[in-house]
């Protein structure tokens, strides 16, 4: 199959990448599919499944909790810090000031 692409306007050319993608896609979930079905039949005859062989498959990516706030700003209590990430301004500002970690924890 030859395609002259020199005489394929902008809008021609965008087409023909977009399904000459969705093809490679394609061609490479099947592919895919053959390769699962060989393995699965190699599974079989010797009396395993894929799942024993290599697991259930993806797994979702944890979910983390929400986390109860750790450091309280004394000026401003709205503004509180869980001590995870990036220390807010107001906190390197009293850190900066003199103050000690402990001075700003939430008392439970």
């Amino acid at each position: 199959m030859s395609i002259q692409i020199e005489n394929l306007s902008q809008s021609q050319l965008d087409e023909l990448i977009d399904k000459a993608r969705a093809r490679k896609d394609a061609l490479h979930r099947e592919q895919i599919s053959s390769v699962r079905d060989e393995l699965s039949a190699i599974a079989r005859q010797k009396g395993y499944t894929i799942e024993e062989l290599f697991g259930k498959g993806r797994r979702a990516a944890s979910k983390r909790g929400s986390v109860p706030p750790k450091f309280r700003n004394p000026a401003d209590s709205s503004l509180t810090w869980t001590g995870r990430g990036k220390r807010p301004r107001w906190f390197q500002a009293e850190l900066d000031a003199g103050k000690s970690p402990d001075s700003m924890l939430i008392d439970k």
